[in-house]
């Protein structure tokens, strides 16, 4: 696998999120209901990372990245969720939430280096 960047790599997820999105709500029932809450925290790890990059002091910078890792966070969960519930989805899923998994890993690791040299 190609390496990227995290705003590269956020932003991949979030398409891949997107995709999975409309498909869920093409064919309706509790995933389409769920679809309305994991497209909004799956598009959202990567727009407050973009926002972030921009940051007005390391402070900012840090709010805006732990932003991005409860969002991460909150993904993570609905796909757990959703393949819990989506039993036929399970392997469209399985590779998103590992992507997920290490989203939030590295947005942690970004979190608590940013914290640490604050200091």
């Amino acid at each position: 696998m190609m390496e990227y960047d995290i705003s590269e790599r956020t932003l991949s997820f979030s398409i891949r999120i997107v995709n999975l999105c409309k498909f869920l709500r093409e064919n309706g029932g509790t995933g389409y209901d769920l679809s309305k809450q994991l497209i909004r925290c799956g598009t959202s790890i990567g727009a407050n990372i973009e926002e972030a990059q921009n940051a007005e002091s390391t402070a900012d910078f840090i709010h805006k990245m732990s932003i991005s890792l409860k969002e991460a966070r909150e993904t993570k969960y609905w796909l757990r969720i959703l393949i819990a519930t989506e039993k036929k989805l399970g392997s469209r899923l399985q590779p998103l939430l590992h992507e997920s998994h290490e989203l939030v890993a590295i947005i942690y690791t970004i979190v608590k280096n940013a914290k640490t040299n604050q200091r």
